[in-house]
């Protein structure tokens, strides 16, 4: 009776694991089927816009080709300048931010931490007609500096992103820092010289999430930079722009296509060599908060 019962719950177990495993299987294609099409598209060689049937009759490399005869390396390179930029003051202004609210103990800090906290639960689009009235003020829309002005939209409110990175810091003894204040360090030498150093997992971590949200955005881009000149745009906005219309899309699709391939490259690349140090950024981080 033993041996049947034990039988009978290893028959389930298989069941609900095959059930499981087959759920999942269904999952991740659905999940891959738009790169793969994006992918396919991207080689199709037959003229004509978006398609029925997935594997192309005619494969070749010449839509990446024209595409790079156009304005799409002006749109990469601007897109590449602002993601990197924003990505180094991002990390930094939240990497200080963190270690202030891990390590500093003053009044109202609590009530601080909570305010950003929730703040940061709003979408960064209630602000928009503020932010382009700002801007333009400033003569950063649809202008010479309108890369300037989307920089600094993307890099306001960087510090309401510190909790992850703060957790982070948490895990580190502080025996580290008082031993360095005995000797004289500031507290600057020590967030430079110690913490940063034994940091690398939420050095990488905050690098790549402050790196993909300018990198494919639309939405604030198409807000500040969409309508100026080509010089200016980036490359969501100008991909867009080439399938704006129903004749674009029957002659452009397959560079958009392109296009998009490309665009995902970078960040592909980053994660896939930094895997490792991502994971170890966000798991460390959520121990403690």
């Amino acid at each position: 009776m033993k041996y049947l019962k034990t039988s009978k719950k290893s028959a389930k177990g298989a069941i609900i694991d095959s059930f499981i495993y087959l759920l999942l299987a269904i999952i991740s294609i659905i999940w891959v089927f738009p790169f793969v099409y994006l992918i396919l598209c991207s080689l199709r060689g037959e003229s004509g816009g978006m398609v029925t049937y997935l594997w192309p009759k005619q494969i070749t490399f010449d839509n990446f080709i024209y595409l790079f005869k156009g304005d799409f390396l002006t749109w990469y390179l601007n897109t590449l300048i602002i993601a990197i930029v924003v990505s180094i003051i991002n990390t930094l202004i939240t990497l200080l931010t963190a270690y202030a609210l891990s390590r500093m103990r003053f009044n109202g800090r609590q009530a601080l931490m909570k305010f950003m906290l929730i703040l940061g639960m709003f979408p960064g689009f209630l602000g928009m007609i503020c932010i382009y009235y700002l801007l333009n003020a400033m003569g950063m829309i649809n202008s010479s500096l309108s890369i300037v002005g989307l920089m600094l939209v993307y890099v306001s409110g960087t510090m309401m992103g510190y909790y992850v990175s703060k957790g982070f810091f948490d895990t580190i003894s502080r025996s580290l820092d008082e031993a360095a204040m005995i000797d004289g360090a500031s507290r600057a030498k020590i967030f430079f010289s110690i913490i940063l150093p034994l940091s690398k997992p939420i050095i990488i971590q905050t690098l790549l999430g402050a790196f993909v949200g300018p990198w494919g955005d639309y939405m604030m881009a198409n807000y500040i930079v969409g309508r100026g000149g080509t010089d200016f745009k980036t490359a969501a906005i100008g991909l867009y722009q080439m399938v704006d219309t129903l004749p674009e899309i029957s002659e452009n699709f397959t560079q958009f296509c392109a296009g998009g391939v490309v665009v995902s490259l970078l960040p592909i690349i980053m994660f896939f060599f930094m895997q490792r140090f991502y994971v170890a950024g966000v798991t460390g981080g959520s121990v403690k908060g």
